[in-house]
């Protein structure tokens, strides 16, 4: 198993950080959770939960701010992905992962759903699963925490209560201020109208 420290410590060596803060009302996500999760576990199979609605959310929002999914190769060269590897932190017995969901652009919450229950439920996770996501998702909530201030993964720009703050931190050699703020925003419209999110 791979030291899980290695790509922050190479992250806090070359990047520049910036951390951008917004809320949400989580009360359309947690309306639209306990609507469907009855519907999505007895056609799917999968529980509903607010990981694969946060996931979809970050996932169309990185449609439209192609910097958000970019990362800086071989020290100086930007690389725009028309993909999203969906990295999501997650925390098994010999220490924290973030496994990378493979090609989540065109994905439903339900298929991410079931994908982070795959990963969960197998614990068979190889080097290939563990490495090149273009963006990663923590869940800090699950411990009880309100805010807390993530790690930048090396080579994945970016990072993200019925009140709920979402957080995004970014390597500012890619993106500014401004793009930041502007991820954040559908993020939040998103997660506060999540029926938008079902296919039609």
């Amino acid at each position: 198993m791979r030291d899980p420290t290695r790509g922050t410590e190479a992250s806090q060596q070359t990047a520049a950080f910036l951390t951008t803060v917004n809320e949400v009302d989580m009360s359309g996500a947690l309306s639209f959770r306990k609507k469907h999760r009855g519907t999505i576990l007895e056609r799917h199979g999968v529980q509903l939960g607010t990981m694969g609605v946060m996931a979809r959310a970050s996932v169309l929002a990185l449609k439209d701010i192609p910097a958000m999914n970019a990362s800086i190769e071989n020290g100086d060269t930007v690389v725009y992905r028309d993909y999203v590897d969906l990295s999501v932190a997650a925390s098994i017995p010999k220490g924290p992962v973030t496994p990378a969901l493979r090609n989540r652009e065109s994905m439903s919450i339900v298929e991410i759903e079931k994908d982070i229950a795959d990963l969960a439920r197998d614990g068979k996770l190889t080097m290939d699963d563990l490495t090149g996501g273009s963006f990663t998702i923590s869940n800090s909530g699950v411990w009880g925490s309100l805010f807390w201030h993530a790690d930048h993964q090396y080579a994945s720009d970016g990072c993200v209560g019925d009140m709920m703050y979402i957080a995004f931190t970014s390597d500012r050699r890619i993106i500014d201020g401004r793009e930041a703020v502007a991820f954040l925003t559908p993020v939040k419209k998103s997660l506060e109208q999540p029926e938008a999110m079902l296919p039609e």
